[in-house]
């Protein structure tokens, strides 16, 4: 069984869609620990409901990016994770973060990449007329949002969509996506190797 460590900023809708996968089985792992870097957001009640250690590195106590990043690591590695998953983590990581964990981390994305990396995916979909949005999920390297591609879902934009009605389109994706990959990895099928993803032994393409 996998040990999943999932890293949060706010509400965590992801990170409850992991816990409940999990507790229903569709997930052959365990939510070790939820670490956000801000106290008191809903996402770490949503880890003490479901008896995870809910644990807070507010990065605004430390003085550099680098001691915070050190703070982290150690909190995150007493939990010995096979997986770090960001659920709405909020910070630009150090490739030297990265790479401590590359090829365990995972990071969704709320735009079909390599579109749009970076913030405001739904803003930038309406101005430059998309018809087609969705989401991606990718092994995190240290370019931002630009590692593998894992898999990604799509839906068409309509004439009366908005930034609301993108986002809420978007993390309905998202609940049913993110944990669909977090299980994959769990049970093996899905691996980072050559700098590429792998599922069930083949590389992914994504077209």
């Amino acid at each position: 069984m996998s040990n999943i460590v999932v890293l949060i900023s706010g509400n965590g809708s992801n990170l409850q869609a992991i816990i409940d996968s999990v507790q229903n089985g569709a997930i052959d792992g365990c939510v070790s620990a939820v670490i956000s870097n801000k106290p008191d957001v809903y996402g770490l009640e949503r880890a003490e409901k479901a008896g995870i250690p809910a644990i807070a590195v507010d990065h605004s106590q430390f003085s550099s990016r680098s001691d915070f990043e050190q703070a982290l690591i150690q909190t995150i590695d007493q939990y010995q994770p096979n997986l770090v998953v960001l659920a709405g983590f909020m910070r630009i990581l150090s490739s030297e973060f990265v790479q401590h964990y590359l090829g365990t981390m995972l990071n969704i994305h709320p735009s079909l990449l390599p579109k749009y990396p970076g913030l405001n995916t739904h803003k930038r979909v309406l101005e430059n007329g998309d018809k087609e949005h969705g989401t991606s999920v990718h092994f995190v390297t240290a370019e931002l949002d630009g590692g593998p591609i894992i898999a990604q879902r799509s839906f068409h934009v309509t004439a009366d969509d908005n930034e609301e009605s993108l986002q809420k389109k978007i993390q309905q994706q998202e609940h049913k996506l993110y944990p669909e990959v977090v299980s994959w990895f769990c049970s093996g099928r899905l691996q980072f190797k050559d700098g590429k993803a792998w599922l069930d032994q083949q590389p992914v393409s994504i077209l």
